[in-house]
């Protein structure tokens, strides 16, 4: 069990979302770094459907109410636990009373804004609709549906044998699997179903040009800010099923991409869609960063995807490699 005692707005738990919950009209939710939540849980030995903490803004705390192996991954934080320097994308070992700490993320080697805190069995809070992932508008998942506040309490579900031993850790995916385009960092995007309906000059600006990552941005959506992408002739479309990665563009001609907690429908047309494999590298570009979208291939998007299971599947081959060794000697 662990004890919030310091946190920013927006902490919440997540798994990896809701899979088939459209049709109730309910969105996915999940982590917006997949591979993140994934590799924390790899590194402990838990189920893959696990749920860690999500954590945006920071500092953050944690004190540890019992003995528990802890992963942290995503954005490199300074993490600390209690005076023990910890580096990032590492598991642990945690003895009662001991505090982990979190600072700003660390803009260095790698760029990113969100970091995941996975405990050995995983979080455990209730299952609703098949995932332990919190939806903040509908107000259900995670604890009690919100945010975490200091005093939270949370518990480690049972954790599998051989689980758990710490000093050890991975190489982040942003390293291994490196994506950009003019200097910046990319993401892959497929043609939408009104990308043809679009002059020349925004499909020349969508694919050529920087997107500035503004402060409306959210589990929600995006808003980037760059040049106005125009329709050639004005359209309407009724409201229609939306899923995350789509780009979506309102009258202001400023991109607009659905995230994690994306509604199940919208009428703003589409331009294009991030495809699923790179969710993760969006999720976390920190706010007021830049970056830039490459066209893409249905086919290459499905290599994406292929080469991403192939990185997980490496992770866990390695850390099975490390507890297998550990637990004989």
């Amino acid at each position: 069990m662990i004890e919030i005692i310091a946190t920013g707005a927006l902490a919440t738990v997540q798994d990896h979302g809701r899979g088939g919950a459209l049709k109730w009209g309910v969105g996915a939710s999940g982590a917006l770094d997949n591979l993140a939540l994934a590799a924390g849980n790899i590194l402990l030995g838990n189920d893959e459907h696990a749920a860690g903490v999500e954590i945006q803004i920071f500092p953050f705390q944690v004190r540890f109410l019992e003995d528990c192996a802890f992963a942290i991954t995503g954005a490199d934080c300074g993490a600390s636990l209690d005076d023990l320097p910890l580096p990032p994308w590492w598991v642990q070992t945690a003895s009662v009373g001991q505090i982990l700490s979190l600072g700003i993320p660390r803009q260095r080697i790698w760029r990113a804004s969100r970091a995941y805190l996975c405990l050995a069995g995983g979080v455990d809070v209730p299952l609703v609709l098949g995932s332990r992932s919190t939806q903040l508008r509908g107000t259900f998942g995670g604890l009690e549906g919100r945010p975490l506040r200091s005093g939270d309490r949370l518990r480690a579900g049972a954790r599998a044998n051989g689980a758990g031993r710490g000093g050890f850790g991975l190489s982040p995916p942003a390293l291994d699997l490196p994506l950009t385009e003019g200097g910046l960092p990319a993401v892959r995007v497929l043609p939408a179903a009104e990308y043809a309906q679009y002059t020349e000059a925004a499909h020349q600006a969508l694919w050529n040009e920087p997107w500035r990552v503004t402060p409306q941005s959210d589990r929600y959506g995006y808003r980037l800010d760059g040049a106005p992408l125009h329709l050639i002739a004005p359209i309407e479309t009724r409201s229609h099923g939306i899923v995350p990665g789509v780009i979506q563009v309102p009258p202001n001609g400023q991109p607009i991409v659905q995230m994690r907690d994306a509604q199940p429908s919208g009428g703003y047309p589409k331009i294009g869609v991030v495809i699923e494999a790179d969710l993760w590298r969006l999720g976390q570009a920190p706010i007021g960063s830049r970056i830039r979208f490459r066209q893409t291939s249905w086919d290459e998007a499905i290599a994406a995807g292929e080469l991403n299971a192939r990185w997980l599947a490496e992770a866990r081959r390695l850390a099975d490699l490390y507890r297998g060794r550990t637990g004989s000697s």
